[in-house]
């Protein structure tokens, strides 16, 4: 949380020493402060009994989406909007998962770039197709701006007159599961507090005073996505559809594949509106259903286009945030303690704002346009020539590719950074024609190993692969 005197932009002390001024603060009717308001929104939601699950019983599936690649005829009017619209990259994220120690979006993709560096490269060459000064901004948490906007330094043509290159995320404080009272960690008082999900956008964006200055800049449209999501950029067809249609929000759907299996999907809510359901949303029992790939056929790839008048007076509208469903995350109090104390995280998703908007749609996209990396699996796909480096700098599925291979990479020797890299020290290996890939052990691949159909490959003990193998079905080691 920022105080309300204090600048946004240059607040770098995300963690306060103590969430119990934060819940008393909760308690004066005269604060207004947004962040802390839409916080008190979801408490007094859990407080009330209420568990956040979306029941089987009140949605219905979408059967079917207007799909990007029949919208080309929308495409003059979207080139026209280009200089109108800006970029928004969520880009919170540490990579300590994966053993890093600073913002995910610093860890290297492909030759030598990190994914700041290819998205300011995408950037930079739709300026130069569109001749449109094309803003990029960030999302940052406290923990990434620094390190980030360094490496945004590098590039001295990438600043937009009059704009920010970032705002900041809030943060709020965990929640004792059995009390509902803040939680205290006096050895790592960091631990007390978490970020209410990538839903804070609609908060942070307007709070920070960034959502008006876009406006006053004459941007209309804004399109977000993850900064680890390389295949995600600013296109004309969607943006050209979205004028032409008036609409004021758009999500972009891709087909679900056993990959999805476990995101949250599109669904219809009974009086019409699209929704979105999230895992952390769905009733235990619901669970297979979830998973139902034919039912729920359409997953959510975290990409969306605001119209940021509508943005703006929806929040103006709503006490300077969005009523967005609340999504009770149960965790432990320290990630790495199981016995610490239980707590809440109560988290929103920025995709669930399309049950808000009057005006809102869900497109089709191919997968080209969803590209993440969440751990050291997805790392090893868009490394490998199962994706492919745009001529526009993106990390796209390779186009003789629908689907990305499968990979399951045992966490004890692939999960950490260092450890992966050790273990592909001339390349990773070729995965173009592979459909699943299953590495139980500690394996070192050799240079231009090729994996192709489904692989399994297992050793008891530390073995390697040698230069130029080629790996089909279950190889023991």
């Amino acid at each position: 949380h920022r105080a309300p005197e204090e600048p946004q932009m240059d607040r770098t002390d995300m963690y306060p020493s103590s969430p119990l001024a934060y819940f008393d603060s909760l308690q004066d009717p005269h604060n207004s402060d947004p962040a802390m308001a839409a916080f008190r929104h979801h408490l007094e939601f859990v407080r009330s009994g209420a568990d956040g699950f979306l029941a089987e019983s009140a949605i219905d599936p979408v059967s079917e989406l207007p799909d990007m690649e029949r919208l080309d005829h929308h495409k003059p009017i979207g080139l026209q909007a280009m200089s109108r619209a800006a970029v928004l990259k969520l880009n919170g994220g540490l990579g300590t998962g994966m053993g890093l120690e600073a913002a995910k979006s610093l860890l290297e993709v492909r030759d030598g770039l990190t994914f700041l560096d290819l998205i300011v490269r995408q950037i930079l060459a739709l300026r130069a197709s569109q001749s449109a000064s094309i803003p990029l901004v960030l999302m940052n948490s406290g923990m990434t701006a620094d390190d980030s906007l360094e490496l945004l330094s590098r590039y001295a043509e990438l600043p937009t007159a009059g704009l920010p290159l970032h705002f900041l995320q809030n943060i709020v404080p965990k929640i004792l599961a059995d009390t509902l009272e803040p939680a205290v960690h006096e050895a790592d008082p960091r631990l007390q507090w978490c970020p209410p999900g990538h839903g804070d956008l609609y908060v942070a964006i307007a709070a920070s005073g960034m959502l008006k200055q876009l406006i006053d800049s004459g941007i209309d449209y804004i399109f977000v996505s993850n900064a680890d999501n390389l295949g995600a950029v600013l296109d004309p067809v969607i943006l050209g559809y979205m004028e032409d249609e008036g609409l004021d929000f758009i999500l972009e759907a891709a087909d679900r594949t056993n990959a999805d299996r476990k995101g949250g999907h599109l669904c219809r809510l009974h009086d019409g509106r699209l929704a979105l359901r999230e895992s952390a949303q769905c009733p235990p029992e619901a669970g297979d259903s979830f998973q139902d790939i034919q039912r729920y056929s359409y997953f959510n790839t975290n990409n969306i286009w605001l119209h940021l008048p509508a943005l703006a007076a929806l929040v103006e509208s709503n006490r300077g945030f969005l009523p967005l469903p609340t999504m009770v995350n149960r965790k432990t109090l320290d990630p790495r303690d199981a016995t610490s104390p239980a707590v809440i995280q109560l988290e929103t998703a920025m995709g669930s704002a399309i049950s808000l908007f009057e005006r809102a749609a869900a497109v089709r996209v191919p997968r080209r346009r969803f590209s993440p990396v969440k751990n050291s699996n997805d790392l090893l796909g868009v490394r490998s020539d199962a994706f492919e480096l745009t001529d526009d700098w993106r990390v796209a599925l390779h186009h003789q590719r629908d689907v990305p291979p499968v990979v399951r990479l045992e966490d004890r020797f692939f999960k950490m950074i260092d450890d992966f890299e050790a273990r592909f020290p001339a390349g990773v290996p070729s995965l173009l024609r592979c459909d699943s890939l299953a590495v139980d052990g500690d394996v070192t691949f050799g240079a231009k190993v090729k994996i192709e159909g489904h692989a399994a490959i297992r050793a008891e003990n530390p073995a390697a692969i040698a230069d130029g193998t080629l790996l089909t079905g279950t190889i023991d080691l």
